[in-house]
C-alpha cells in the first residue's frame, strides 16, 4: 500500500451564495487544483447529499470533470447523508492509497437556500429511515438530538449551560475565521435565552441551512499532509433501536479503526474537527473518540478543555454550528481546517500540530468516518 497525501485545498465563503452549486464546485476545485501545482487528474468524487431536491440538479461528478477540462476521466457522485463529504474523500483515499489512482479531486457541496423552509427540512428528513413508526410520528433531528441531551443531562449531570458552552466556544472560533457563515459575537446569556427549537435545544445549538464548496487534491507519496488511517462504521437510523441512546456506535467504531490502522491513540492527537451538527453532538462525539471519559465531556467544557491550552483544541474552524454546514461540503470543509493547522496556517492556529483528527458523521448516527493526518516531515 502507497503513501497518500493532500497536496492542495479549496473552499468558498459559508453561507447564503448566489451562486450556482456548479460555480462554487468550480471556484473550490480550481483553487484546490492551482494550490497543489495542476497535476495530471485520474478520477472525482464529489460528496452532495441533496443537489436534486433543492438545487435541481444532479450528474455533478460529469459536469465537474467537463468544466474543468478533465477528459473523459472516471467521476462520481457520493451520497451519505452529511458524511458524503468525509465518504466521498475515503473512496478517493482508499484507491490511490491501493494503486488504482495517483491523483484524485474530492470535492464536497451544498446549495440549499432559495427554497422554503418546508421544502429543505423534507429534503433533510429524507436523511432518516421514514418507513418506520419514528418517521410515521414526525420525527426530525432537532427532536432526535433533543432526546439525547435530556437525557445526557439525566444520566450524568449536565446542563443546559453546557450545551451552550460549546455554541460558545465554536462561535468564538469562527470570529476569526472569514469563510464561516457566522462571526458574529455572542455570549453564553443570549445563547441560552434564544429562541427555542426543541427542548433544551435553542437556536444556537443546531447548525444553519447554508450554501458551499471544498475541494482538496489527493496525491500518492509524501508530498504534503500525510493521510494516516480513514475509519468507516454504520449504525442503526432508529432511536427505538439502539441499546444506548448516549452511545454512538459508528463514532466509536469509525474512531476505532482509525486509531488502530494509524498506530496512534487519542494522546497523540493535537487538533480536531468533529461533526457538531447539534451542540449535543460535539459532546457525545468527544467521548466517543476517546478524548475523555463516558459522561465527562461535559467536565472537559466546563474545564475548557476543548480549547486552546486544554487537553486537546476541537472544532477551531468555528464548527458546523458557527463555520456553516452545507451538508456535502462539510466533511471536505472538516479536512481542509485539519490540513491548514498542520500546514501552520490555519485560522486560530494550534501551536506545533502534527496530528490532527477529523469526524464527519451521517443522519442520526447511520455513517460516520473518521480520517488522521499527520505533519508532512513529522
Amino acid at each position: 500500500m502507497r503513501d497518500v497525501s493532500v497536496t492542495g485545498r479549496g473552499i468558498t465563503k459559508f453561507g447564503k451564495n448566489t451562486e450556482s452549486i456548479k460555480n462554487m464546485l468550480v471556484e473550490a476545485c480550481r483553487e484546490a487544483l492551482i494550490e497543489a501545482g495542476r497535476p495530471k487528474v485520474d478520477a472525482v468524487f464529489v460528496g452532495n447529499f441533496a443537489s436534486g431536491s433543492l438545487a435541481n440538479q444532479e450528474i455533478l461528478g460529469s459536469m465537474l470533470t467537463n468544466e474543468l477540462g478533465l477528459g473523459s476521466i472516471p467521476s462520481m457522485k457520493v451520497e451519505g447523508a452529511c458524511a458524503s463529504g468525509g465518504l466521498a474523500f475515503r473512496q478517493a483515499y482508499q484507491l490511490v492509497k491501493a494503486g488504482e489512482y495517483d491523483s484524485v479531486l474530492v470535492a464536497g457541496a451544498e446549495k440549499m437556500t432559495g427554497p422554503e423552509t418546508e421544502t429543505i427540512t423534507n429534503a433533510i428528513n429524507h436523511a432518516m429511515d421514514n418507513d418506520s413508526s419514528e418517521g410515521a410520528s414526525g420525527l426530525t433531528f432537532p427532536g432526535f438530538f433533543g432526546v439525547l441531551a435530556n437525557r445526557y443531562m439525566y444520566e450524568y449531570g449536565a446542563e443546559r449551560r453546557h450545551l451552550a458552552m460549546v455554541s460558545l466556544k465554536n462561535r468564538e472560533y469562527a470570529m476569526n475565521n472569514p469563510m464561516a457563515q457566522f462571526q458574529k459575537a455572542t455570549s453564553l446569556e443570549e445563547i441560552m435565552n434564544a429562541r427555542p427549537i426543541t427542548e433544551p435545544l435553542g437556536l444556537f445549538d443546531c447548525s444553519p441551512i447554508s450554501d458551499g464548496a471544498a475541494a482538496v487534491l489527493l496525491e500518492k507519496g509524501k508530498d504534503g499532509v500525510q493521510v494516516l488511517s480513514s475509519g468507516q462504521a454504520s449504525g442503526t437510523p432508529l432511536m427505538q433501536e439502539a441499546d444506548d441512546l448516549l452511545h454512538m456506535p459508528a463514532t466509536y467504531e469509525s474512531g476505532k479503526s482509525a486509531y488502530e490502522a494509524s498506530g496512534i491513540s487519542p494522546e497523540d492527537i493535537d487538533v480536531v474537527e468533529l461533526h457538531d451538527c447539534f451542540s449535543m453532538t460535539e459532546i457525545i462525539a468527544i467521548e466517543e473518540l476517546g478524548f475523555f471519559d463516558k459522561g465527562k465531556g461535559w467536565v472537559a467544557l466546563e474545564n475548557d478543555q476543548t480549547k486552546h491550552g486544554g487537553t486537546v483544541p476541537v472544532n477551531t474552524s468555528g464548527g458546523l454550528l458557527s463555520k456553516g454546514h452545507p451538508i456535502g461540503a462539510t466533511g471536505i470543509a472538516q479536512i481542509i481546517q485539519i490540513v491548514d493547522q498542520l500546514n501552520g496556517r490555519a485560522v486560530n492556529q494550534v501551536e506545533n500540530a502534527t496530528h490532527g483528527l477529523a469526524q464527519n458523521l451521517g443522519g442520526t448516527g447511520a455513517y460516520s468516518t473518521v480520517h488522521i493526518f499527520r505533519k508532512k516531515g513529522a
